[in-house]
């Protein structure tokens, strides 16, 4: 596997060096800025687009003064089908020169060579970096994408039926939040037998795998003694954390326990649910009348650090978004250096501001202490990321990992689907070795 992946990555190396040795790119590269030519494709994510164009306007004007005769080009795309148009362009000769990817999409680009290696020393607070972040975009000691902003879970809840449970915000403990979501769920359960106190969806891996981090178990393990990795889900600390959250799931959640969390801020839209776990900006969905929300929630929807087992907040899920230069650009050299801008301290000042966590511990601290930004800007250092492992770039995983949480609702036991989940992963994470 690791030749494999070393040619592949030579390869990308190759390409990215005759490109700059041999095209006009690589040629304008030694002369005055003012006199560089060209275009900069640059694909973002609609989410810049929807809220905040104002620096992505920002920072071209910063490039183009530098650059005036290069014109970028950014071209916003959808979550839904990036990818799929991604790897039909880097197969042709239209391309961007930059792009955004989520954290859990960057491995399968380093190793198919897509990305080329970038230098962390070019970037503003790259010492203070979201470790979590960082590591998405490294492999074998090498940097091939910039950390752009990150997220984590929270609980998302409605403060009017918390009232009802005897609590004006959330508990911080588990025992006292189990309690409310009892109260809860007897008061709204009287009028509506699908009523959920607490929403979690049984196919919601990501939830699951955040109760097998809070007891201290792992989705795999790197084994330095035979050099690989090796599925964990059937330990005695990822069991009791399945266990836990198919039990929460049985009893709290009222509705189609089968389901994944797609849907689940409309659940609470349509106020058949007072609490969720999800995405900090799920809360924005919720009431937003544009989306499916509801906007007479404004105002009683909030976001609190989730209650874990063991006295603790539950560890979230490290989520976000990297930004990469193509291995194939002609214009690497101005990709790094607009990506350079575009992650400047400056620029993830913009992004805090709007309550978007930077992707640096050095700025994410005030946010720590800010009421809007709290709950999840603290559950970001004990934060929680899939194994970094060549094998585990398909979404065959995370199938299987659903796979197993519906035979456990469906009456398997813990021990036996963990086992069965475990031969599954091994062969997936190694069938290319």
């Amino acid at each position: 596997m690791k030749r494999k992946l070393a040619a592949a990555i030579g390869v990308a190396a190759m390409m990215a060096s005759v490109a700059a040795c041999g095209s006009d790119g690589g040629s304008d590269a030694a002369k005055d800025p003012k006199d560089r030519k060209g275009d900069l494709t640059v694909w973002l994510m609609v989410d810049a687009q929807s809220t905040w164009p104002e620096l992505v306007k920002d920072v071209n004007a910063q490039f183009n003064k530098k650059y005036p005769g290069v014109k970028v080009d950014v071209q916003y795309q959808q979550w839904a089908d990036k990818t799929k148009k991604l790897d039909t362009a880097l197969g042709g000769d239209k391309f961007p020169d930059v792009v955004e990817l989520g954290n859990t999409e960057t491995m399968t680009y380093i190793l198919n060579g897509a990305l080329a290696e970038i230098d962390p020393k070019k970037y503003d607070n790259s010492d203070t970096w979201i470790q979590g972040l960082k590591d998405t975009c490294a492999y074998e000691g090498k940097q091939f994408c910039v950390p752009y902003y990150a997220g984590a879970r929270v609980a998302i809840y409605n403060t009017e039926m918390l009232k009802k449970g005897g609590a004006k915000t959330l508990p911080t403990t588990e025992a006292e939040f189990l309690k409310v979501m009892d109260k809860v769920s007897a008061e709204y359960g009287k009028k509506d037998k699908r009523f959920s106190s607490l929403y979690l969806p049984g196919r919601y891996w990501y939830a699951a795998m955040s109760y097998v981090a809070a007891y201290g178990g792992k989705i795999a393990e790197y084994d330095e003694g035979a050099k690989e990795w090796k599925s964990s889900l059937s330990s005695p600390e990822a069991q009791k954390g399945i266990q836990h959250f198919i039990d929460l799931v049985k009893k709290y959640n009222k509705a189609d326990q089968t389901k994944d969390e797609q849907d689940h801020a409309n659940v609470m839209a349509n106020e058949k649910a007072a609490v969720l776990y999800g995405n900090g900006w799920e809360a924005g969905s919720v009431i937003d009348g544009k989306n499916n929300g509801n906007p007479k929630l404004e105002g009683k929807i909030l976001t609190a650090g989730m209650p874990g087992p063991n006295g603790k907040a539950l560890p979230s899920f490290i989520g976000g978004s990297d930004l990469g230069v193509i291995s194939k650009s002609k214009s690497a050299d101005l990709a790094e250096e607009w990506i350079a801008m575009y992650t400047s301290e400056k620029s993830q000042e913009v992004l805090a501001g709007k309550n978007i966590l930077p992707n640096n511990t050095k700025q994410l601290e005030p946010l720590k202490a800010k009421p809007e930004t709290a709950p999840i800007a603290n559950a970001v250092p004990d934060a929680w990321f899939t194994p970094i492992a060549p094998g585990w770039t398909s979404i065959e995983k995370e199938e299987v990992l659903e796979n197993m949480l519906l035979d456990i609702l469906k009456g398997t036991s813990v021990a036996d689907a963990t086992k069965k989940a475990d031969e599954k992963v091994n062969a997936l994470i190694n069938k290319e070795s």
